[in-house]
């Protein structure tokens, strides 16, 4: 997972002014500033919409379209689990409820301290090993409450 920053408006100026040259800039943009900082900053948007001559509000939607941009920095880990059908009908929901109970979040979120975000996805390619879940990048299958516990367990040990 990539480190998260702090916003500077001056190093997205340059990642965006890079990008600018590309026939359709505006996701090559966003996923460059989202690499660099680990979210799309606020203050990168009207940037953004000079550089391309377009509205903040278009920036804005196709932001807010695609569900892997985030608003505000993530987690240190990032902990996605899988809602698609296959994963369903193995029984995903017990361990989504189960997780965010642990966490003390609902998808989507990250819990106070920083440590972890809470993400859904809708199938990670894994359906003979369903339910599935994605740690910080990384695939794991068969993800019961049990194994979703012993996930969490080794990201807290690697802080």
């Amino acid at each position: 997972m990539s480190q998260v920053e702090c916003f500077d408006a001056d190093r997205a100026l340059s990642r965006i002014r890079e990008l600018k040259h590309l026939d359709g800039p505006l996701l090559p943009m966003l996923h460059a500033l989202q690499d660099e900082f680990g979210y799309i900053d606020e203050a990168a948007v009207p940037l953004i919409a000079d550089m391309l001559n377009i509205s903040k509000a278009e920036v804005q939607g196709v932001i807010s379209f695609y569900h892997d941009f985030r608003h505000q920095p993530p987690g240190r880990h990032v902990l996605r689990l899988c809602r698609a059908e296959a994963c369903q009908s193995m029984g995903c929901g017990k361990t989504i409820s189960h997780v965010e109970q642990r966490l003390g979040v609902k998808l989507g979120e990250t819990t106070p301290d920083g440590t972890f975000t809470l993400r859904d996805v809708f199938c990670l390619g894994l359906c003979a090993h369903s339910p599935a879940a994605m740690l910080d990048g990384e695939p794991h299958g068969r993800v019961t409450p049990q194994v979703a516990d012993a996930l969490i367990d080794s990201a807290r040990r690697r802080q």
